[in-house]
């Protein structure tokens, strides 16, 4: 049946009233499907004569157009895509903390401690669901770095989240996204996945190189060793901050996330690292930001991000990321045996050897002719005899330690071995030290006759030296007979551990000394390395610091601020770690770190825990004091004891404050032991304890005065 040129076609009301309803349909999740059939040519209808009979050809054609173009209307306007392929700006990407952007690398954290690095995408991402479930991609390109004279650790997160900034937020372990508040609470609306490379035990980790699923909480909901499946079904771990570049994929169809990584270069594996299903719906907001954050604490690593891709619609999105002529940035690692000084040293070291030989036979023939002769002093230089009163012969030390047998072995020194003796009737600890020049020598020589005149009941007496040969010192000290304090806090069971009341004694006693080298001499004298293996106790169990090796002395009208990297890690403040310069700020942080081990327990580090300062920092603001108390000490939850324990924390996490300038001074913090001691009674807090001895002078203070 044909229809006439000029007669009105009935299909054209119709379909006026039928727009709005397909305007509307183009939000369903059908509309792929719908897309589809309509494009399908010839159209299939039951009664083609029908249809012939009310609409031409030609409307057929009018109606099928109209509804692609609407349908692709809406997909374009719901969907939200991106690409950045090394070309990160300032303007393209919002930056937070220390986020930077340097030659189109978007880089979160660089070699500073207890930062926060975040960047987002300018715009939110509308959110949609579809029976509580959502869809997207996204595909990014990433290198994380060591840094030079730090351990690397922590690490970074792929997130989405509903607000900018960094407010709320923690550093370290908490890699930016949490603080120890926020962190479970289920009004975060936070998704995210952690690469994390330092083990938390706080948040039950399964190493320190792991994959993790974030739902509002530190606490993964699923986690894996970072590496990929290969076609094999062999798994190849990788390691996060090696400095090597690797690509991840993350792909969300109707709320299943699988997540893939693999070394840069390579094909997506088939096998996904992590697959699970996640509610969407009662987690994400209907707009949400999408970015990464990263952190750092004592340990430091950079966290880079070179290509980022995103789409809510195209699942294949990676497949446009750039993934080659990108920078390195791992560490150099070149062959030896391919250098050109490898090369010569074999040449000359082959010319050589019939020499080396002659030397070798030479020396050993002297070695056998000597025998078990006992050693003899060297000749004496000119500049010793201005430090003669306090030299011993080197006959008599040797003859002291039985020869330096392994039988009168006691400890160990950051130098060496730490022997016992006798000197005549008085038992003696013999250390060697290791001296590289001349110079060098005579400007340690010069310090050590100086601290031979530092007469403190709670420092390890200095009773003299002697010299074998150059480069080499032997230094005697006051023997300690209950030995260091770290062998009674760590390797005794709860019949021989200290008492709290010991353990108080101790730190009084170490703050006194303290105290002593700061301001109570001529100089100002800093330790640089206060721990618990350089607290020693006496026969009276009185506390003495010593290991003196690494104290710097400066005169009181100067600058104390000395470059040089020197102390023990977990100890170290930040501002050390970071630039080397030892100040009597940095003891003060050793002394908090050494409270803290002396109520806990337990090491300034320990493998696979925190950090102790970090931890303790979660312990108060969770008020559970008790959970950290040493468990040998038997305390009770209420009670003098306990309140004094925590008063000795909260002293404890002040010294060892990350800002220098927060710290208490030495003088501070015995006006503050006392206050604790004197106020056990009429438990005053802490805060009131430390305003009042924040204004106590100690300059001409009865503790240095009693002490010299």
């Amino acid at each position: 049946m044909t229809q006439n040129p000029g007669s009105t076609n009935p299909l054209h009301g119709w379909f006026d009233n039928l727009f709005p309803w397909l305007l509307s349909l183009t939000r369903s999740p059908f509309v792929l499907l719908l897309q589809l059939s309509l494009s399908i040519s010839p159209i299939c209808v039951p009664n083609r004569s029908f249809v012939e009979g009310i609409m031409s050809c030609s409307s057929i054609t009018l109606f099928c157009a109209v509804i692609s173009i609407l349908i692709s209307i809406s997909l374009s306007v719901s969907a939200t895509e991106f690409i950045f392929n090394t070309n990160f700006t300032s303007t393209n990407i919002l930056l937070f903390g220390n986020a930077t952007v340097d030659s189109s690398v978007l880089i979160l954290t660089r070699d500073s401690t207890f930062t926060i690095g975040r960047a987002l995408y300018p715009s939110k991402i509308p959110i949609r669901f579809s029976d509580s479930s959502f869809s997207f991609a996204t595909s990014f390109i990433f290198s994380v770095t060591p840094q030079p004279n730090h351990l690397p650790g922590h690490g970074f997160a792929f997130l989405f989240t509903p607000s900018t900034g960094i407010n709320g937020t923690s550093s370290a372990q908490n890699l930016g996204l949490f603080n120890f508040t926020t962190n479970g609470n289920p009004n975060n609306h936070v998704f995210a996945i952690e690469f994390d490379s330092f083990q938390n035990q706080e948040f039950n980790d399964s190493n320190d190189n792991h994959v993790g699923v974030d739902l509002n909480s530190l606490e993964s909901t699923a986690s894996s060793t970072a590496g990929f499946w290969n076609e094999h079904g062999e798994f190849k771990e990788l390691r996060i901050n090696n400095g090597e570049i690797y690509q991840v994929w993350i792909e969300c169809l109707n709320s299943l996330v699988n997540i893939t990584m693999a070394e840069l270069g390579m094909r997506k594996p088939r096998k996904p690292l992590i697959s699970l299903s996640v509610n969407f719906s009662e987690l994400l907001l209907d707009e949400m930001f999408v970015g990464f954050t990263a952190s750092t604490g004592q340990l430091v690593q950079s966290h880079k991000i070179l290509s980022w891709s995103f789409s809510t619609s195209n699942l294949s999105i990676g497949d446009a990321l750039v993934r080659t002529n990108l920078p390195s940035f791992a560490p150099h690692n070149d062959s030896i045996f391919n250098s050109i000084a490898f090369i010569v040293g074999i040449i000359v070291g082959g010319s050589g050897l019939v020499i080396i030989c002659c030397i070798v036979v030479y020396v050993l023939v002297i070695i056998k002719r000597r025998g078990t002769k006992k050693p003899m002093d060297d000749d004496i230089e000119d500049w010793e005899l201005e430090y003669w009163p306090h030299r011993f012969a080197y006959d008599d030390v040797y003859a002291a330690t039985d020869g330096f047998s392994e039988a009168n072995v006691v400890g160990f020194g950051r130098n060496g071995m730490v022997y016992k003796g006798e000197l005549g009737r008085s038992k003696v600890a013999v250390k060697k030290i290791s001296v590289e020049s001349e110079c060098g020598m005579r400007e340690f020589m010069a310090e050590i006759s100086s601290l031979r005149r530092l007469k403190h009941r709670n420092l390890v007496k200095l009773i003299g030296w002697c010299k074998k040969e150059k480069g080499s010192l032997i230094l005697m000290y006051e023997f300690m007979e209950n030995g260091s304090l770290d062998k009674k806090l760590f390797e005794c069971d709860e019949n021989t551990t200290l008492s709290w009341e010991k353990r108080m004694k101790v730190l009084s006693d170490v703050a006194t000394g303290l105290l002593y080298l700061h301001q109570g001499w001529d100089y100002k004298v800093i330790h640089s390395d206060i721990k618990a293996n350089n607290v020693l106790l006496d026969r009276d169990m009185n506390a003495r610091l010593g290991d003196f090796g690494l104290a710097r002395m400066q005169p009181n009208k100067r600058t104390v601020d000395k470059k040089r990297v020197v102390g023990t890690v977990g100890y170290l403040a930040p501002e050390v770690v970071r630039t080397g310069r030892v100040s009597m700020q940095g003891d003060v942080f050793g002394f908090g770190v050494l409270v803290l081990e002396v109520v806990c327990g337990r090491r300034a580090m320990e493998e696979g825990k925190p950090l102790l300062v970090d931890w303790m920092r979660g312990v108060m603001e969770r008020n559970e004091i008790v959970v950290a108390v040493d468990e040998r000490l038997k305390v009770e939850e209420v009670g003098e004891e306990i309140d004094e324990m925590e008063r000795m924390v909260c002293l404890g996490l002040l010294c060892a404050h990350p800002e220098a300038g927060a710290r208490p001074t030495m003088q501070q913090v015995m006006n503050i032991l006392g206050e604790i001691n004197k106020d056990n009674s009429n438990h005053r807090t802490f805060e009131q304890i430390k305003t009042s001895s924040s204004s106590t002078s100690f300059v001409e203070s009865d503790v240095l005065k009693s002490g010299r």
